[in-house]
C-alpha cells in the first residue's frame, strides 16, 4: 500500500468496506441543555410571529456541521469527520456531535485562545505582554480541562495571590510553579483603575472606566462610583522595570478606600449597584469583592456572560453593546426576556460555561441556514449571520484542509520571539481583527498573504500538502473524486453539479496546448498545476474564509 493511499485512509478521504467510517457518536447530550434550548426556541419563535418575521429554514447537515467544527473546535471537520456525520442516518447525531465537541482537547484549546483574547487583549498589541501569554494560557486551558465553573474560574482570577512569590508561572517556563492568573494583573500594570475597568467589563458588562476622569452629562456611571469600585483594589502596589513593565510587588492588606486623584477625598469600596460591602474578618478585600462578582444574586454577572457568550456564537448579543448592557444611552435589548431565561438557567446549571455553550448551539436559532434570500431579514436572530474566521480558525483550518497539521502547535501559545513556525508568522499578519465578528475586514495584507503567501502556497505544494500530494498520486482516482475530495476537504461538503462540470472543464482546458492534447510529462505537470489552481481557489473563496 502506497504512502498516499495510508494517508487518504487514515484522513478519511477514502474508506474501505466495512471500516464504519460513520463512527457512533457516544457521547450523551445534556437533557437540561435540550430543554432550555426548546425554551428559547419558544420564546423566539413567538417573537418572530408578534413581528411578523420568516425565519430562513434549517441548515443542512453540511452548513451545520462546518459552522459547530468552527465554533466549539476553533478549525473546520476533517474529511473523515464530514463523511461520518453525513452518513450517519440518526435523528439526535446533531445533539451527539455538540456534546462530543465539547469533550475533546480542540474544545479546550480553542476556547483558551478565545477567553485570553477576552480577558488579556493587550497582548495583540503589546510586545511586552506578549511574553506573558503562554502562563496564562496555561492556566486558562487548566481550567477548561476539568471544566471548573465559571464563578470558580473567575473567583481564583480575582483572588489569585499578587506579590513577588506568585511571578514564577508568567512566562509558562516553569513546569514545576503554580499555575496562577497571575499576567492579567501584568497586563493591567497592577494599577487598580485598571483591574477596575477590566472586571466591570469583562465581567460585569458595563464600562466604569468612562467615568475614571469626570462625570459624563449623558451618562449613568459617576467618577465616585469608578473609583469606589477601583478601591477593591486598592491595596495594589507595583514596581516600573522600565520599557514599559509594571511588575506586581505586593498587596497591603484590607485596603477598603482609594483616593480620587486631583481630589482630597477617600472613595470608600462599594458595588457598582451601590450596595456596600459586608465585610468580615479576615477575609481580604478582593475576596469580598470576588464573592459579590460571582454570586447567584448579583444583578449583573449572569447576564454579562450569557449575552458575551450569545454574541460569540451569533456576532450580536441580546443586549447591546455588551460590555455597556447599563447605563448608556446607546443601550438596546434585543430580548430581554429571553436574556433573562438563559441567565435564569446558567445560574441553576452552578455558572456550567459546557452547559451554556450547549444549550445555544441546541437552539434551532443557531442552526438556521445563513441563507434564505430577500424575505428573509434576519432580524432577531431569523436567519444565521456570516460571520469572520478569526486568525486562529483561518490557519487551523487550512491546516486541517491540506494535511499541514505538523506547523501547528500544540499548545494555543503563539508568541515566541523569533519563532519560525508557521501559524506564528500567520497570526502575526492576521492578529488585529474586528471586535466584532459580522464587520469582518479583510485587508490588502491580509488578501495578499492568502493569495500568495508562505502557508496557502504550503498547502498547494504537492511537497508540502499532505491532500494534495495524495489526491495527485492515487492511480484510481478519477477526476470528479479528486474534485470531490477537495471540497470536502475544505468546504465539509460535496460539490454541486455546476461546480463539478466547470471545476472538470477547467482541468481539462489546462491539459490542452496549442489546441492540442497534452501528454506523457507534459500533461501530468499541466493536471498537477491545475489541480493546485482549484485547491488555492477554494481556500480563497469567500465560502472557505467566513463562518456562515
Amino acid at each position: 500500500m502506497t504512502r498516499s493511499v495510508v494517508w487518504l485512509l487514515a484522513a478519511g478521504v477514502l474508506a474501505l468496506p466495512g471500516t464504519g467510517i460513520a463512527a457512533t457518536l457516544r457521547t450523551v447530550p445534556s437533557s437540561e441543555a435540550t430543554a432550555t434550548a426548546g425554551r428559547i426556541d419558544r420564546l423566539l419563535e413567538s417573537a418572530w410571529a408578534a413581528k411578523g418575521i420568516q425565519p430562513a429554514t434549517r441548515a443542512d447537515d453540511a452548513e451545520f456541521l462546518r459552522r459547530v467544527y468552527l465554533d466549539l473546535a476553533g478549525r473546520i471537520p476533517s474529511v473523515a469527520e464530514v463523511r461520518a456525520f453525513l452518513a450517519d442516518k440518526q435523528d439526535d447525531k446533531r445533539r451527539r456531535l455538540i456534546a462530543e465537541l465539547l469533550e475533546r482537547p480542540t474544545y479546550s484549546q480553542h476556547f483558551t485562545t478565545v477567553w485570553r483574547n477576552l480577558l488579556m487583549p493587550e497582548a495583540n498589541s503589546n510586545f511586552q505582554t506578549m511574553f506573558m501569554v503562554p502562563g496564562f494560557e496555561a492556566w486558562l486551558r487548566k481550567q477548561f480541562d476539568e471544566n471548573v465553573h465559571y464563578d470558580v474560574m473567575v473567583r481564583e482570577l480575582l483572588t489569585t495571590t499578587v506579590g513577588q512569590d506568585s511571578m514564577q508561572s508568567v512566562y509558562g517556563r516553569n513546569a514545576n510553579a503554580k499555575l496562577t492568573p497571575i499576567a492579567f494583573y501584568m497586563a493591567k500594570e497592577t494599577k487598580a483603575e485598571n483591574l477596575a475597568s477590566a472586571t466591570a467589563r469583562v465581567f460585569l458588562g458595563i464600562r466604569l472606566e468612562c467615568a475614571q476622569c469626570h462625570d459624563h452629562p449623558f451618562a449613568e456611571w459617576k467618577r465616585d462610583q469608578f473609583w469606589s469600585f477601583a478601591a477593591f483594589f486598592g491595596g495594589m502596589k507595583g514596581r516600573d522595570q522600565g520599557d514599559g513593565i509594571r511588575m506586581p510587588q505586593a498587596e497591603t492588606a484590607n485596603v477598603r478606600e482609594i483616593a480620587i486623584p486631583g481630589t482630597s477625598r477617600q472613595a470608600p469600596a462599594t458595588f457598582p449597584d451601590g450596595t456596600l460591602p459586608q465585610w468580615k474578618d479576615k477575609t481580604a478585600t478582593r475576596q469580598t469583592l470576588a464573592d459579590w462578582v460571582t454570586g447567584a444574586e448579583n444583578p449583573y454577572f449572569a447576564k454579562a456572560t450569557v449575552n458575551r457568550v450569545w454574541a460569540y456564537f451569533f456576532g450580536k448579543g441580546l443586549v447591546e453593546p455588551i460590555d455597556e448592557m447599563v447605563g448608556s444611552q446607546e443601550t438596546v435589548a434585543h430580548h430581554a426576556e429571553l436574556l433573562d431565561e438563559l441567565a435564569r438557567s446558567f445560574v441553576a446549571s452552578g455558572f456550567n460555561l459546557k452547559f451554556l455553550l450547549e444549550t445555544i448551539v441546541s437552539t434551532r436559532a443557531y442552526q438556521l441556514t445563513s441563507g434564505g434570500g430577500k424575505s428573509v431579514t434576519g432580524e432577531l436572530y431569523s436567519r444565521h449571520p456570516v460571520r469572520g474566521l478569526t486568525a486562529e480558525q483561518l490557519f487551523d483550518s487550512v491546516a486541517t484542509a491540506t494535511g499541514l497539521g505538523a506547523a501547528a502547535p500544540t499548545s494555543p501559545g503563539i508568541f515566541l520571539v523569533n519563532d519560525p513556525n508557521p501559524r506564528t508568522e500567520f497570526l502575526t499578519k492576521f492578529g488585529n481583527q474586528s471586535e466584532r465578528s459580522t464587520d469582518h475586514e479583510t485587508s490588502i495584507l491580509h488578501a495578499l498573504t492568502l493569495m500568495n503567501g508562505k502557508v496557502i502556497a504550503d498547502a498547494t505544494n504537492p511537497e508540502k500538502s499532505q491532500l494534495l500530494a495524495s489526491v495527485l498520486d492515487a492511480p484510481f482516482f478519477t477526476t470528479p473524486t479528486r474534485i470531490e475530495t477537495f471540497y470536502l476537504a475544505t468546504l465539509s461538503r460535496t460539490p454541486t453539479t455546476k461546480e463539478l462540470a466547470r471545476a472538470t472543464d477547467f482541468l481539462n482546458n489546462a491539459t490542452v496546448a496549442g489546441g492540442q492534447a497534452t501528454s506523457g510529462v507534459e500533461l501530468e505537470k499541466r493536471t498537477h498545476a491545475a489541480l493546485a489552481d482549484i485547491l488555492w481557489s477554494l481556500l480563497n473563496s469567500g465560502e472557505f474564509l467566513l463562518n456562515h
